[in-house]
This record gives structure tokens, sequence and C-alpha cells, in this order.
């Protein structure tokens, strides 16, 4: 039978519309998919959320739109298709996918040097002494060498949320630390990317949310996406956000700016535009042409080989021993399915996107209240979030189960 998009709660019909459902059969895919819907509300509800949104897109077409709960908590104002979720490390993904447009510009090579594009990054402690080493590539898969937090120093409550300027982060650079020899094991580096985003903007002359709105989100359709604060026209899409903490929900800072992280974590978007960006990244031959002119799909394909196993960090991906890092993605295998994805949490927010390229399916999970901290140890697959978000395994495995009869 031909896929429908349904609501678990509340669906808006307002939604920006993708292209039209075309039946697949796959007949155990709708039953999958409502044991996944009512997961999800048990979930939600057990663990205080007070909203989260969930799409399905198989192709190009939105084939599950689900909203439930709550944006603003005090004001009741319910979850809808234009809620603006933050995507806090989701980020990273298209700050990959600009690195490889430059690279595919004949701007820069993968492995060349950073110290090239940011020469400021030859002031940092490095006992191994080969800086000079450290790749564009390396940065990418997190095998840099350098530490998680961008802000490390933060102590106190007036202490800004995230460095405003790179001249902080700068000033900060002789006192940061390569802790492991470049290129010989993982470690989740939110730092990385931020260098990242100076060759960006430096090789491209332009803010890094100004490339990117140009060079991805414009030519996507993502009208209502964009970087840090809201434009007075979306405020009222805004969510709001919360911590779960001793059994009580409390407010996060509203509408916070990332700083000079932005290329870190600084995306706020609504579930439909979310979901064209999925479309892009499945692909779809009819709109070759479209998408190539944001990244080609060979080099879309390129970021999702291996570069170095990240099996033991568990926030990442399906958060499995069994993970590995690929450019600015995270890769799994499970039951002869591949898995490309990335996760985010910030302030609040947690957001899963993943995909099963060969199946052609992609999921967008956005919540807007984190029930437990973020930890890098296998009990991070326990939070309400990690549970509902590992639960859309299933529905690949529905897709790649052979027909019968």
């Amino acid at each position: 039978m031909p896929y429908r998009v349904a609501a678990a709660l509340l669906l808006v019909a307002a939604a920006p519309p993708m292209a039209e459902a075309s039946p697949v059969e796959a007949p155990g895919f709708d039953r999958a998919l409502e044991e996944f819907r009512a997961l999800h509300r048990a979930e939600t509800r057990r663990a205080g959320i007070a909203g989260s949104s969930f799409y399905a897109v198989l192709g190009g077409d939105i084939v599950a739109a689900d909203h439930l709960g709550e944006q603003d908590a005090e004001a009741h104002v319910p979850v809808d298709a234009r809620t603006i979720y933050h995507w806090a490390s989701i980020t990273k993904t298209m700050t990959g996918i600009a690195i490889l447009q430059l690279r595919d510009r004949g701007l820069l090579s993968l492995d060349d040097p950073i110290v090239r594009y940011v020469p400021e990054l030859a002031t940092v402690h490095n006992p191994s002494r080969d800086t000079d080493r450290i790749s564009l590539r390396q940065l990418m898969s997190h095998s840099a060498g350098f530490g998680g937090a961008t802000w490390r120093w933060r102590d106190r409550a007036w202490q800004p949320f995230e460095p405003k300027s790179w001249a902080q982060l700068a000033a900060m650079l002789p006192y940061t630390e390569v802790e492991f020899r470049p290129g010989t094991r993982f470690s989740y580096s939110n730092p990385g990317i931020v260098y990242l985003g100076q060759v960006i903007e430096r090789l491209s002359g332009e803010d890094f949310e100004t490339y990117v709105d140009k060079n991805i989100l414009k030519p996507l359709g993502m009208h209502d996406s964009y970087f840090d604060r809201t434009p007075p026209h979306l405020l009222r899409h805004r969510a709001h956000s919360y911590f779960v903490r001793n059994g009580k929900r409390v407010a996060a800072p509203f509408d916070v700016d990332t700083g000079v992280t932005v290329s870190n974590g600084g995306l706020n978007a609504p579930l439909p535009d979310m979901a064209r960006y999925v479309a892009f990244l499945l692909g779809d031959p009819a709109r070759a042409g479209d998408y190539d002119l944001v990244l080609k799909r060979s080099s879309l394909e390129e970021m999702w080989r291996p570069q170095i196993a990240a099996g033991e960090d568990f926030t990442q991906g399906r958060m499995a021993a069994t993970t590995q890092s690929g450019l600015s993605f995270f890769l799994d295998q499970r039951a002869g399915i591949r898995f490309v994805g990335h996760n985010g949490d910030q302030n609040g927010f947690r957001a899963y996107l993943s995909l099963c390229p060969d199946q052609r399916l992609g999921t967008l999970l956005a919540f807007n209240t984190e029930t437990q901290a973020v930890q890098n140890s296998p009990a991070n697959r326990d939070s309400a979030e990690s549970r509902i978000a590992l639960a859309t395994d299933r529905l690949c495995e529905a897709l790649a189960a052979p027909r019968t009869g």
C-alpha cells in the first residue's frame, strides 16, 4: 500500500510539500512505523519531555511527520511543523559539506595542513612537535588530537555560553594541547570543527553563516533555517528548551548565541527544512542536477567512507562499539544495513539525524528537553531520547527485509 503522511499527535497541513509519496512494497514498514510511534509517544510522556518531532523521509518523500507536546511549556504553545529546534552538532555535517565544496572548487586539499589556513594553531602545545602535519581530513574525522570542549574554562554563570570571537580562542591556543599523535586515534573535538569554520571563512571571504546560507540552505530551499539568534519574524516559532534534573524539569536559556563556535553547532531549523536536507543526502537521480550544485554525489559518498574507529565514543551515531568516523558523519553497520548519521546536544536540545542510504530512508528526531546529561559511556544509550533514536533502526530493517510470497 502507498505510504501516507500521518501524525501521532499533531500534524500541521501547512508544512511545505515535498515530492508526492510513491508506493513501495515493504509490508513490514507500516507495522514498524506504528510500533515506533507508540514508543515515541510513551517514552516522551514517561520521561517528562516537553516537546518532540519526528520525520521519516523515503527518497524525496516525507512518509511520517509527527509532532508531540509543547515548544513552550510555560505558555503551552504546541509543537507543530513550524517549530524551530536547535540542531547543535548536526551543524558539523554542513561544515564538512562546505569543506568538500571548497575542495571540489580547487581551493584546498583534504590532506593540507590546517596551519596553512589557520597559522595561529602553530602556537598550541604539542609534545610530538608535528602540528604542521595535522590535516583538514584529521579534523573532519576527529583524529587530530584536540580535546572535546571548546570553552573549557567556563566555571561561572557570568562567563560566556560560548566564546563570541575568534580572538578569544586564539588567545587560548598557547594553553591548548594536542593530546595524542595526530591520526592515531579518535577523540571527538568541538575545537577542531571551529578551526574548519575558520578555513571556510578565510577561503570564501564570507562569514560562516553567510557562506552556508548561500551554498547549502538556500539552494536546498531551507528558507526558515538560520544560525544563532532568531530573526524577529520567526521568533514565535522558536522552541524553548529544558533540562530534567533530579526529577524536575527546568528551563534552559532561551535563544542562545553559539558565537565563534557556530560551525560546530549553531544551526536552527524546523523539521520540513531538515527533511529537504535529508532528501539531498539520500539523493535522487531526477534531481541530480540541482543537488550536484550543492555537492556532487561522489563527494558526498566520500564523506561516508570510514576514516578511523570511533567505538570508544558512545555519544554519536548508533552509539555503539562498532561506530566509525567518516568525514563529518558517523558510520555503522548492523545486520547488513549501513547507517550514516550525526547526533547533537546543546542547551537542553537533543537531535538525531540517521540515514540508511541503501534503503533510501532518513529519519530526524528533535527533542527540546534533555532528560539526562550526555555521557561517553554505554549508559548514554539508556536515556529516553537515545532509546527513541535507536528504535528508528527497525524502520530500516523493515525496508531491508526480503519480500515474501
